[in-house]
């Protein structure tokens, strides 16, 4: 006589990590981000135009609001993804529910950072076709910004003409008595202005002021209180980009956690809609 057993074969193993709605989420996210930093880009070109002045938006405010703006950007994006990663991942039907609330929101969380690594570099290409400038406009963006002196530089060396002899006064600015022109002693000015950490010495600050009066035909107190003034300027204009360089990293960190947060969140609640979870415990 033999005996039969019949063995239930068990559901096959399914894995905790739900990859394919991970980078689903993550594409959602990273698009809506590019898309709502292109409306941002709009609505910023709308309110500001450069035919007139804007005296009450200074740049710290430009800053400030441009980091309250990408912070809702990363909440409202990041949300979307999570939430779109938790409704398309699959079911847990054996695992407990602490363990399903922890795995929607690891989801969230994964997302987020597939979003936030992945779209770094694809944000960025994509953006520059969106901005409608090409490389060659990243690239005289980037000359422009090393000849961000060059204000600095012109109200300093501005001649007085009608003090100056020797022909006409563009001449008489553009050839220095030694023989050197006037490049190189705008050169010298700009890496003396440069490289402040701090005031000018006295040696640096007489040495400029010379070289000012002899290029501008200035008394030599006049050209030490334009020197004083320009060197004013230049701390002013320093610490202007270090605070604006400042908030900017600060709301960059602060988006991205309410970035995780936002996406954790809603990946949570996609993943009870996919369970049903919310049905089966009222009924």
């Amino acid at each position: 006589m033999v005996d039969t057993v019949i063995v239930e074969n068990d559901a096959p193993p399914t894995s905790a990590v739900s990859w394919p709605a991970i980078i689903a989420g993550g594409f959602v996210a990273a698009a809506f981000t590019l898309l709502l930093l292109a409306l941002g880009a709009g609505l910023g070109f709308s309110v500001v135009s450069p035919w007139r002045g804007t005296p009450d938006i200074t740049t710290t405010k430009a800053a400030m609001v441009g980091g309250i703006y990408m912070a809702v950007t990363a909440v409202m994006a990041s949300a979307l993804g999570g939430y779109i990663t938790g409704r398309l991942r699959v079911r847990w039907l054996r695992s407990p529910a602490d363990e399903v609330y922890f795995r929607d929101t690891a989801h969230g969380l994964l997302c987020w950072a597939f979003a936030t690594v992945m779209g770094a570099a694809l944000l960025a290409s994509a953006a520059t076709v969106i901005g409608g400038g090409a490389a060659a406009g990243a690239a005289q963006g980037a000359a422009q910004r090393a000849d961000a002196a060059d204000p600095l530089l012109d109200r300093l060396f501005r001649p007085n003409y009608a003090a100056l002899t020797g022909g006409t006064g563009q001449a008489a600015a553009g050839v220095f008595a030694a023989g050197r022109d006037l490049a190189a002693d705008r050169g010298v000015a700009r890496r003396m202005l440069s490289g402040l950490h701090g005031d000018l010495s006295a040696d640096d600050r007489s040495y400029l002021a010379e070289m000012v009066s002899a290029r501008t035909g200035l008394p030599p107190a006049d050209a030490q209180a334009r020197v004083a003034a320009i060197e004013n300027e230049a701390h002013v204009a320093a610490d202007t980009a270090r605070r604006v360089a400042m908030q900017l990293a600060f709301w960059t960190v602060a988006a991205l956690f309410l970035g995780a947060l936002a996406a954790s969140l809603a990946a949570t609640e996609g993943g009870a809609l996919r369970d049903d979870r919310k049905f089966l415990t009222t009924h």
